[in-house]
């Protein structure tokens, strides 16, 4: 969602806060000499995984995280899936939280971290009491991930979808306002190049007339952004992008209430968004894949912490996928992603893991 893909070692698919003493420990990356390495753990069951969904804090875009999770429960046989967004988007909180969840039994952990800069640590020490851990939805800053795998939009290329889009509705020229989140965020910085990018495609047809960060805190932060772009800039605007989700339902409504011929692209799928593509006050979203995130996420955690399959390159990053939606496709686009989830399975299972 916010945070995502990252230069490290990178799959191509298909196309310092450190946890409270309970969970401190060794890295667990380090390679043995042949004559020191631990007999291999032994397989058990998937009913012995207890797997805890985490986001940072609450926010609409994790909401299907918690159907999926216990849909993968279900699905897979595992012993139990929880979803727990009460972090308060605190990365002290978030570790707490964790401690608390390894004291309760789960045993491994689908994370999208608070901060990108601190959660390796927070990772290393999960790992080191032998849990299982996913990045999910986010990866952290760098050039490393401590999880043992990331499932993540691949946020810069999503913007890039998002800002095209724009300018095809506009087109092809004209002014375009982007909105988006928290500007230390290092997803937004990637989604501003995603943006830049397209619009630059445009050898000046098109251009940025501004960049509005940290827009996405909450709806009323979104609305009153909206408002004083609209305010100061409205005349001027020929389309907004949004690539965060609370600027994206302001700014469709904003819109609409001003009654200005501003081309609206969104972000994901809340259902105002949906409406506003029937009603032709949103040219189009770019949605997400949080279900698959938490449902192929809970799986491969469900593989790994019983030991079933190992990880072919830790810390390995996989794009969990952006769709484009517009009144053609508004009816049925979420068959795209259903599709993209059950690949996603699949190249987990053939290329992300090796299971004996």
């Amino acid at each position: 969602m916010k945070r995502s893909l990252i230069p490290q070692a990178r799959l191509v698919i298909g196309a310092s806060v450190v946890l409270a003493v309970a969970l401190t420990g060794c890295s667990t990356k380090g390679s043995a000499s042949a004559g020191d390495q631990a007999t291999p753990a032994a397989k058990t069951a998937p009913s012995s995984v207890k797997v805890a969904l985490v986001p940072g804090g609450a926010h609409p875009y994790f909401q299907p995280w918690s159907a999926a999770g216990a849909k993968a429960k279900a699905d897979f046989g595992l012993g139990d899936v929880t979803f727990n967004e009460t972090a308060e988007w605190d990365q002290n909180k978030q570790n707490g939280l964790l401690t608390s969840l390894a004291a309760q039994g789960y045993n491994a952990f689908g994370i999208f971290g608070v901060s990108p800069t601190d959660i390796n640590a927070t990772f290393s020490d999960l790992k080191s009491k032998g849990f299982a851990v996913g990045s999910l939805g986010s990866c952290p800053t760098g050039d490393a991930d401590k999880a043992d795998f990331c499932l993540s939009t691949d946020v810069e290329q999503a913007a890039y979808k998002a800002a095209k889009a724009a300018i095809d509705a506009m087109g092809g020229h004209g002014t375009l306002v982007h909105l988006t989140g928290n500007n230390v965020d290092s997803n937004t910085q990637r989604r501003i190049a995603g943006v830049k990018k397209a619009v630059d495609e445009t050898n000046g047809k098109v251009k940025l007339l501004t960049t509005v960060t940290d827009t996405d805190k909450d709806l009323q932060t979104a609305q009153k952004a909206v408002s004083d772009l609209l305010t100061s800039h409205g005349s001027k605007i020929d389309g907004i992008v949004s690539t965060a989700y609370n600027p994206a339902v302001a700014a469709a409504a904003g819109v609409k209430a001003a009654g200005l011929p501003i081309k609206v692209i969104a972000i994901d799928d809340d259902p105002k968004i949906l409406a506003g593509i029937k009603n032709g006050s949103v040219a189009a979203t770019v949605t997400q894949n949080p279900v698959g995130q938490a449902y192929v996420g809970a799986w491969a955690l469900g593989q790994l912490q019983s030991k079933a399959c190992t990880v072919r390159t830790p810390g390995v990053v996989i794009d969990s996928g952006s769709f484009v939606v517009t009144r053609a496709n508004v009816a049925g686009y979420d068959t795209e992603r259903e599709a993209k989830t059950q690949q996603l399975l699949s190249d987990f299972k053939t290329d992300v893991l090796s299971c004996s």
